[in-house]
């Protein structure tokens, strides 16, 4: 029996990870979660599973939370500062790491230092902090959740690291495939919104639409598998059936195809070594159309090149881009910038703030700060 703390436990990746705790509550049981502000979710949750712990970020809803929502049995605290203590209390086992953007970086730090299994969808934190975060991962401690990058994880089982020769990360192409540069000028957030193959949040699905979330994959795929960011190629494969793959030295390649089910990378990463019977629905491949694959369209789609360059240059490269990139997604989700805004403001300030080798947590801090500041001020706020 696995015990489980989830970090942002109402959201996308959250929620389907208590698909999978429920469906396998003989194997995990769910001590501790974390939400931002969703009280009345945090309240069922603590209701269902018999929580421990919960901890709200939101340290100014402290005083609306009635004395007996909770379970008696239930511990609730307030604020953010919190998350990191969820991931080192000695009854949990694995911390599943659902937080978006650069918020997750300090719990993923915790839980490795205390030797935590780490299920990591919180990409940002592995773009920004991979420095830091991969050497103090033990060799199947730390499991990514992200679909494409547990298809990497699984196709590389049992194989040399050295005999890898090209990783193909597969990539839906968003709302926008097959669009030119006039045509992205047009588009609204509610048309960016609008994925065509994944349910996910507000954040990411804009970065999706933009091939920012790819520009960010090729980034953590760098850190986890210990490759150059010139071996790992993006290609369209719209399907989504396909959701990596890997080639080998010889010219072999393995491929990871499976139902567009998050619940499937989220229970293989609490499954570890083994494989559990399955959450999501079994494909009958006699039904499913050609697969069919396409090349990415940089010049119309600049974040994935943008990305490349923080990859290819490191420290506290990608810090920049991924803190600059975060206010300007937010904006546009505001109406207080275009689609290719995003992309503008995130490359001027990359261009603006400096960058070095990356040496802490809080010099991450400062430097996120730094570039939040600039891409603000881009922005008139």
């Amino acid at each position: 029996m696995q015990h489980i703390a989830l970090l942002g436990a109402s959201g996308s990746i959250g929620r389907q990870t208590l698909d999978v705790c429920r469906r396998h509550a003989d194997k995990v049981k769910l001590v501790a979660i974390a939400v931002n502000s969703s009280l009345e979710f945090a309240i069922s949750c603590a209701r269902e599973f018999d929580l421990s712990y919960v901890v709200i970020s939101d340290a100014s809803l402290a005083s609306s939370v009635p004395l007996d929502a909770f379970p008696a049995e239930t511990e609730v605290i307030f604020g953010s500062e919190h998350l990191a203590e969820l991931c080192e209390l000695p009854e949990v086992d694995c911390v599943v790491n659902a937080l978006v953007g650069a918020v997750g970086i300090s719990a993923g730090y915790a839980a490795l230092r205390c030797g935590k299994r780490l299920a990591y969808a919180n990409k940002e934190s592995i773009v920004i902090g991979g420095d830091l975060l991969m050497p103090l991962a033990a060799p199947g401690q730390l499991i990514p959740v992200d679909s494409e990058h547990s298809a990497i994880f699984q196709c590389l089982a049992g194989e040399p690291a050295d005999s890898i020769y090209k990783i193909w990360l597969t990539c839906s192409g968003g709302p926008f495939f097959g669009r030119s540069r006039a045509e992205l000028a047009q588009v609204t957030a509610a048309d960016a919104l609008a994925h065509p193959t994944w349910l996910m949040g507000d954040k990411i699905t804009i970065d999706s639409a933009t091939l920012m979330n790819k520009g960010l994959e090729v980034i953590e795929a760098h850190h986890l598998f210990a490759v150059p960011i010139d071996t790992i190629d993006v290609i369209i494969h719209r399907q989504s059936k396909i959701h990596s793959m890997v080639e080998f030295s010889d010219g072999s390649v393995k491929a990871n195809l499976c139902a567009a089910d998050m619940r499937m990378p989220i229970q293989y990463a609490l499954s570890y070594p083994d494989r559990w019977e399955a959450s999501c629905e079994h494909l009958d491949w006699h039904d499913e159309a050609p697969l069919a694959f396409a090349r990415v369209d940089e010049e119309a789609f600049g974040c994935l090149a943008l990305a490349r360059a923080a990859g290819r240059t490191g420290g506290t490269a990608p810090c920049v881009m991924n803190a600059a990139n975060e206010v300007a997604n937010q904006a546009f989700r505001d109406g207080r910038c275009t689609f290719l805004d995003i992309e503008a403001i995130v490359s001027s300030v990359m261009g603006s703030v400096d960058t070095a080798p990356v040496e802490s947590l809080e010099q991450l801090a400062e430097v996120d700060a730094s570039a939040r500041a600039a891409a603000a001020a881009l922005l008139g706020a």
